[in-house]
């Protein structure tokens, strides 16, 4: 890399979602930024509700926001022009440039809108380029969704527009990862084949030499290389963007093995709400040894919980209506009751209150709260989107407000912008729990509440475990990739010559 004034770059595919885009994205960043290499991710399009502000105010994806930390940069609404937060399943908000500018179905989107917006994400991506050294792209799903070709913009349309060579990532933990790269392949145009640079196996698990037959017979069947294996790693799949990295029944995260400083154990249960936002922060809680954290949808995963957590989300009052169906508001009205902790947060903050007036998000107009907490909520169309700072429990804190609920807090004791009645809390504060010092002060309180011996660990630092992940991701791709091809690619772009395999798209 020289610092040439158009960088280079490439895109990160797919041959499904979930199939490791993000942390092979994130953990080629990590890779360049150790070879002193000016990097920048980026994604045009993105859909998820775990989300991320910027320091200039700008709503992005929090994937984006993790790569921009492997890659040593601060993230920017560049990196993440086009962010759409489903409402339904037929309807997102669009997030354009870091601001909301309003609600489209995905027939509206894809039916036109997508189109005109193919302009505004590749003038960010050239802004990028002409800033950094190179610009790694995430793809989307797949780019094999032929029905979707013609107004794709962050797969093959946002490649062939910057002439970028794409590598496919396949996760062969699902089975049938020769089959999809050939499939994902053969089912493009000759013009995106063209830029179908070589592939990468993701989530092996066992002896490589077993799948070198395999990738010699791709190769002669494709004329395209195989860059790498990517070995099976627990504790890697951070700030994802399509849902749960795990399933309801299981925990949060596998990676602390360390013991409790205490004699006891904490057990958090994070109720699974409808249309969940930025269910990472009770990463920073999963962090702590001693502490195990589940989601649960059921009234009765309760009762043994020493805190529960109602979290953000993109349907207050759906939520809310989901709670009382449930049995979980009666549950949680118990818990406040007999003095046991209970944590709202941004969404799961509002429906704790005494009175919601939506004519915003769910339009449902005045609506009753489970009152728990002495506030009022009224939804306006401008959405907060800040980056406060504060103090909470003598400790310093940092977060991010993203939305469109402002809350008039009538009583209680002040807690960060929100408030605490006996053993409930809320606040609208994304990421506060990954303030350390902060943290361990409230999970001393939380564990006095529920008569548990649990200490928090002194020395937990979530910020050093962040980077220890992405150190790890970056470990991944320099002892795991052909990382002098994946150079070349980005210097010189894709290999010429590379063969069409037919059908090839209509």
């Amino acid at each position: 890399m020289n610092g040439a004034r158009r960088g280079g770059g490439l895109l990160v595919a797919g041959t499904t979602s979930d199939a490791g885009k993000s942390v092979v994205t994130a953990g080629i960043c990590r890779w360049l930024a150790r070879q002193g290499v000016k990097v920048a991710p980026f994604k045009a399009q993105n859909m998820s509700l775990n989300s991320f502000v910027t320091r200039e105010g700008a709503e992005i994806g929090r994937a984006q926001a993790m790569q921009a930390q492997a890659a040593r940069v601060e993230p920017t609404a560049l990196m993440n022009p086009v962010l759409l937060k489903p409402g339904s399943d037929r309807s997102s908000q669009v997030v354009l440039l870091g601001k909301p500018v309003g609600e489209m179905s995905a027939r509206g989107y894809h039916g036109g809108r997508q189109e005109q917006l193919l302009g505004i994400v590749t003038d960010c991506l050239e802004q990028l380029r002409g800033t950094y050294d190179a610009v790694i792209c995430e793809g989307a799903g797949s780019p094999a969704e032929i029905n979707l070709r013609r107004t794709d913009i962050v797969n093959m349309g946002i490649a062939r527009a910057a002439r970028f060579p794409v590598v496919v990532v396949g996760d062969i933990d699902r089975g049938g990862v020769f089959a999809s790269f050939f499939g994902t392949t053969a089912l493009l145009s000759p013009e995106d084949q063209s830029l179908i640079s070589g592939y990468l196996v993701n989530k092996f698990r066992g002896d490589v030499t077993l799948l070198e037959p395999g990738m010699e017979m791709l190769r002669g069947l494709t004329g395209r290389a195989t860059y790498g294996v990517l070995p099976f790693r627990h504790g890697l799949g951070i700030d994802e963007e399509d849902g749960l990295r795990v399933s309801l029944r299981g925990a949060v995260r596998e990676s602390v093995v360390a013991p409790p400083v205490g004699e006891d154990v904490l057990r958090v249960a994070v109720c699974a709400v409808p249309l969940m936002s930025n269910f990472t922060d009770v990463d920073a809680l999963a962090a702590e040894p001693g502490v195990v954290v589940r989601f649960v949808d059921r009234a009765e995963e309760l009762a043994d919980a020493d805190l529960v957590v109602v979290p953000g989300t993109r349907g207050t009052v759906k939520a809310l209506e989901w709670l009382r169906e449930r049995g979980l508001a009666d549950a949680l009205a118990r818990r406040a009751a007999e003095g046991r902790p209970v944590l709202g947060i941004c969404g799961g903050f509002q429906l704790l209150g005494e009175h919601i007036e939506d004519e915003v998000e769910s339009k449902a107009g005045a609506v009753a709260g489970l009152g728990l907490l002495p506030v009022r909520v009224r939804f306006e169309r401008e959405k907060t989107l800040a980056r406060p700072v504060g103090t909470a429990l003598g400790e310093p804190v940092e977060g991010y407000e993203i939305h469109h609920g402002v809350a008039e807090v009538l009583g209680g004791t002040p807690f960060l912008d929100g408030c605490r009645v006996g053993a409930v809390w809320g606040t609208h504060w994304h990421g506060s729990l990954e303030s350390d010092g902060f943290r361990r002060a409230f999970l001393r309180e939380v564990a006095a509440a529920a008569g548990r011996r649990f200490v928090p660990a002194p020395d937990t630092s979530f910020g050093a475990l962040r980077e220890e992940q992405l150190d790890l991701l970056g470990d991944l791709i320099a002892e795991h990739a052909d990382t002098d091809a994946l150079l070349r690619l980005i210097e010189d772009g894709a290999p010429s010559g590379l063969p069409f395999l037919p059908p090839g798209a209509p």
